[in-house]
């Protein structure tokens, strides 16, 4: 028997949920929410639509954490979006407090999860969960990654007119304007991206991929949820098949790449117990300086949490 609970009933915590229960591998998915009958009811179409979908994965909602007991895996994304006029650290605090709030009254239920944080400013939430949390930085892992990856294929599939299943990419860093696409290490089918495009055209995908939720919130006036979804979905799947894909991931660094003590993306491989390994890339001294650079972006913010002491 295998359980996840998805924290949160919004846009990207139901899309989340029922990517799941469409992959048909949990045998159960709950659904919780400070709103309950909003969980409660998002679970419940998402459970009717099964027998048109062909799913048997039972899905239940609502906002007691009784609901979540033995969950072997926990996706957070709850939080607010930044308001205007809330400054940079009141929606830090803000959503630290939720994020902490949220990992506790999980353990509660199920001691030794393995959580994956959404929440925003991602890297800083991460840290607080895991701090919070008690558990080993192997178990607790941050969905930006993937999301940023899928975004950098897709503009490339578009612009090279080819599948986005045939581009392999990987980036590090924070998740933002700091994150470090890394183009050495991009290829079609094996090909290297930079023989198939040029210079400039490939340096315009980079920097639209950096700036790529923000380009979602212009065009919708809200966070995209589809692919964050989806995202945090394909990395419980992976752990709970014990697959060991590598993909990156929001993770704690302890000396990798010259790092020590920052949640940073980097690669990781996924398992059944969670982070198998973080794998180390031999970067060149560009591409070291501006993960070095990122890091350093994240620890400011971390720094500034840290100050609060509301963990």
């Amino acid at each position: 028997m295998s359980k996840i609970t998805v924290v949160g009933a919004g846009n990207v915590g139901a899309t989340c949920a029922n990517v799941l229960a469409h992959a048909d591998i949990f045998n159960e998915v709950v659904l919780i929410d400070i709103q309950g009958n909003m969980a409660k009811g998002k679970a419940l179409d998402t459970w009717q639509q099964a027998p048109i979908d062909h799913y048997s994965t039972r899905i239940t909602g609502g906002d007691d954490y009784a609901l979540t007991a033995d969950s072997d895996i926990v996706v957070i994304t709850a939080g607010i979006p930044r308001k205007p006029g809330m400054s940079r650290d009141d929606l830090i605090a803000t959503n630290a407090k939720i994020v902490v709030s949220v990992t506790k009254s999980i353990l509660q239920y199920t001691p030794n999860p393995i959580i994956i944080v959404v929440s925003n400013p991602l890297d800083v939430m991460t840290y607080a969960c895991w701090k919070a949390s008690g558990l080993p930085e192997s178990r607790v892992l941050g969905m930006a990654g993937v999301l940023d990856t899928a975004r950098y294929r897709a503009f490339l599939a578009e612009a090279l007119d080819v599948s986005p299943k045939d581009i392999q990419a990987m980036l590090m860093g924070g998740h933002g304007d700091t994150m470090v696409p890394l183009p050495r290490f991009t290829t079609v089918s094996g090909i290297p991206v930079s023989e198939l495009i040029d210079a400039a055209a490939l340096d315009a995908i980079i920097q639209r991929t950096k700036v790529g939720g923000g380009e979602l919130v212009n065009l919708m006036g809200t966070s995209a949820w589809y692919a964050p979804g989806a995202a945090a979905a394909q990395m419980a799947i992976s752990i709970i098949k014990d697959e060991k894909r590598v993909v990156p991931a929001c993770v704690r660094l302890t000396g990798q790449y010259g790092v020590n003590d920052v949640f940073v993306g980097a690669p990781v491989k996924l398992g059944r117990q969670g982070i198998v390994n973080i794998i180390e890339l031999k970067l060149d001294e560009a591409e070291t300086a501006l993960l070095h650079q990122s890091a350093g972006a994240v620890k400011e913010i971390v720094d500034v949490l840290d100050t609060m002491n509301l963990i």
